[in-house]
C-alpha cells in the first residue's frame, strides 16, 4: 500500500522516493488513489512557505509560492498543458479521425509551439495574480487548489478512457476503484471542512473537469496524460482565481 502513496509521490513531485518502487506494476496502479494525499502534501508545504514569509510584501509571497510550486511539481503539468494546446490548435481541420490523429501526433513532440508558450504564459499570470490578490485569512486555504486538482486527474482516469497506447498513464486505467472512490470521498470531505471557500473551489474545479472532459472525449474519444496535465493546471489556477475573487467570508 505505502508503494502506492511513494509511486504517486514520485511522480508527481521531485521529493525523492526509492527508485525501486516504480518497478512494481501493482504500486503503480494503485498510485491513482493517493494522488489526493499528494495534492494535500503540496499544498501544505506551500502553506508552510507562506507562514515562514509573514512580512514579506503580497507580490513577493506570490512569487515565491509560485517558484516554489513549480519546483516541487517539477512543471510536470505545465508541460502537459503547453502541449496540449500546441496540439489542440494544431489539431483543427478534417474529418475526426484526421483531427485526432494529428492532434495525438502533436503532442508527442516535445517542442513547444506559440500556442503552447501562450497557455503556460497566461496560467502562470493568473496563478501568479491570484496569490498575490488572496486576502491574508484566504492562505490558509491554498492547499485546495492541488488538492482537487489531483483529484480530478483521479476521476479523469477512472472514468475516462485512455487512448494513448503505451503512454505514461497506461498503468493507471486497471487502478483500484474503491481506494480511488475512497480517496475522492475524504477529499471532498476535506474541501466541506474548509467551509464556504471550500464548497466554491469545489464547484469551480467541477465545472472545469466537466467541459475539459467533453472537449477531450469529442477531440480523443479519452483522455492522455497530456490532457490531464492541463486539466491539473487549469484547475488549480481557477480555484485560486475564485478564492481570491471571493467577498470576504
Amino acid at each position: 500500500m505505502m508503494r502506492g502513496l511513494l509511486v504517486a509521490i514520485g511522480f508527481l513531485t521531485r521529493i525523492p522516493v526509492p527508485a525501486r518502487v516504480f518497478d512494481d506494476a501493482s504500486a503503480r496502479s494503485r498510485s491513482l488513489a493517493w494522488y489526493p494525499l499528494v495534492g494535500v502534501l503540496i499544498g501544505t508545504l506551500l502553506c508552510a512557505l507562506v507562514s515562514a514569509l509573514p512580512d514579506a510584501k503580497p507580490l513577493l509571497v506570490a512569487a515565491v509560492v509560485l517558484l516554489a510550486w513549480v519546483a516541487i511539481t517539477g512543471a510536470l503539468h505545465l508541460d502537459g498543458l503547453a502541449d496540449s494546446a500546441d496540439a489542440w490548435i494544431g489539431g483543427m481541420g478534417g474529418t475526426w479521425d484526421q483531427r485526432r490523429a494529428r492532434t495525438l501526433e502533436i503532442m508527442k513532440d516535445p517542442r513547444c509551439g506559440p500556442a503552447g508558450v501562450t497557455a503556460l504564459v497566461l496560467v502562470l499570470l493568473v496563478k501568479f495574480a491570484a496569490l498575490a490578490s488572496l486576502p491574508a485569512d484566504a492562505w490558509t486555504s491554498l492547499w485546495l487548489a492541488p488538492l482537487l486538482a489531483r483529484m480530478a486527474a483521479t476521476i479523469a482516469f477512472v472514468t475516462t478512457p485512455y487512448v494513448r497506447s503505451g503512454g505514461l498513464g497506461s498503468g493507471l486505467t486497471n487502478a483500484p476503484r474503491v481506494g480511488c472512490a475512497v480517496a475522492l470521498l475524504l477529499g471532498s470531505a476535506a474541501c466541506a471542512s474548509a467551509g464556504t471557500r471550500g464548497a466554491l473551489a469545489l464547484v469551480l474545479a467541477t465545472i472545469i473537469f466537466l467541459l475539459w472532459r467533453r472537449a477531450c472525449v469529442r477531440r480523443l474519444g479519452g483522455i492522455t496524460g497530456d490532457t490531464t496535465g492541463a486539466l491539473v493546471e487549469m484547475i488549480e489556477a481557477v480555484v485560486l482565481l475564485g478564492i481570491a475573487l471571493m467577498p470576504d467570508v
